[in-house]
């Protein structure tokens, strides 16, 4: 089920509150535009164009703690495939929760967990024409990209169905398998020149077991547990 709304504050929080009520796994909530979108790490999300997708869903999984930052891959994974395919587009993955298109940020994933359940929140710029001047360099939206406009429903149900079947092979394949499938999909985790955070730059250097990004230095190999990661 999703739930359609044309204005909220935040669709992480709505679902929170659905999830409270015992709202079952695959419950979703979409809106057009949000007013205090979340991002990683206290950020903010722009969500002020109603040329956007808002969503996020209810996941009730069997899964450990430590696998919450291969949940946001294997999400990450269901965008890229629902968006390539009804947009006939060609994404990237940069870790651990960005959905890139033309080297610029075309969605987002933010996993956080309530009370017996994960909600994933899911942002992704579908119909927007243009951004501010300061994320102008690093956002795009599928409009921008392909020249044409999209029926943010059909995107919404696609996204919801892949994140469930990538949310339940993470499940019965376990993290490997997801990790397998994020380096296929993804130029970032080997052979990339990064920088995170300002403090570190060197190459990436692959996954460990849970899903951090080894990035190696001059001096050492580093395990990236969080941060923010760009090309140099």
């Amino acid at each position: 089920m999703i739930v359609r709304l044309q204005r909220t504050t935040s669709t992480m929080k709505d679902a929170a509150v659905l999830a409270a009520q015992g709202e079952p796994h695959g419950t979703a909530v979409m809106a057009h535009l949000q007013t205090a979108g979340i991002g990683r790490q206290g950020h903010t999300w722009h969500s002020e164009d109603t040329g956007g997708l808002y969503l996020s869903i209810i996941l009730r999984l069997p899964i450990a703690s430590d696998t919450m930052p291969v949940l946001t891959m294997a999400l990450g994974l269901a965008v890229q495939r629902a968006v390539n395919d009804i947009a006939q587009a060609s994404t990237d993955l940069r870790w651990p929760n960005d959905v890139m298109l033309s080297e610029r940020k075309v969605a987002g994933i933010l996993v956080q967990a309530v009370e017996g359940a994960l909600i994933a929140g899911i942002g992704l710029n579908v119909n927007q024409i243009a951004f501010p001047e300061d994320l102008s360099e690093i956002a795009t939206s599928l409009r921008i990209e392909t020249g044409r406009e999209y029926a943010k429903d059909s995107l919404a149900e696609r996204i919801v169905a892949e994140s469930l079947r990538y949310s339940s092979l993470l499940v019965e394949k376990g993290k490997r398998e997801i990790l397998r499938r994020f380096e296929e999909s993804s130029t970032w985790p080997l052979g990339k020149t990064v920088e995170v955070d300002g403090r570190i730059r060197g190459v990436t250097a692959g996954l460990d077991v849970n899903g951090f990004l080894l990035v190696r230095t001059s001096d050492n190999l580093e395990t990236i547990i969080a941060g923010g990661v760009r090309a140099i």
